[in-house]
C-alpha cells in the first residue's frame, strides 16, 4: 500500500515536470519567451534536486524502503523503457527548449 502511494505521487510529480519540459520548446516556438522562461526555472528546481541527490529522485529512495525490486520503473507508473531513458529524453527536450528560448530572446527565432 505504501509503495503504491509513493508510485502514484511520483508519477503525478513526473507528469507535472514532463509537461513543463515539453511546454518549453512549444512556448518558445510560438514566441512566448517569458512563459517558457518561467517553466525553465520550475524545471531547474527539479534539476537541482536531482543533482543534490546523485541524479536520483528522492522518491526513489523512499520507494526502495518498501520493496526489493529494482527495475527501472519500480518506483513510478511508467513503462520500463521510458523510466530507463527518462533523463535522456526529457533532458534533451529541456536543453532544446532552453536553446529555443535563448535564441528567441535574442531575436534569432523568426
Amino acid at each position: 500500500m505504501r509503495l503504491r502511494f509513493v508510485r502514484i505521487i511520483h508519477t503525478i510529480i513526473w507528469a507535472f515536470f514532463a509537461g513543463c519540459v515539453v511546454a518549453i520548446p512549444v512556448l518558445a516556438w510560438v514566441g512566448m519567451f517569458s512563459q517558457a522562461s518561467i517553466f525553465i526555472g520550475i524545471v531547474l528546481i527539479e534539476v537541482l534536486i536531482l543533482a543534490i541527490n546523485s541524479w536520483h529522485c528522492p522518491l526513489t529512495t523512499v520507494a526502495a524502503r518498501y520493496t526489493t525490486e529494482r527495475r527501472d520503473n519500480f518506483d513510478i507508473y511508467l513503462p520500463e523503457w521510458l523510466a530507463r531513458h527518462n533523463k535522456l529524453i526529457f533532458g534533451t527536450i529541456y536543453m532544446a527548449g532552453i536553446f529555443l528560448t535563448l535564441i528567441g530572446w535574442l531575436g534569432w527565432l523568426s
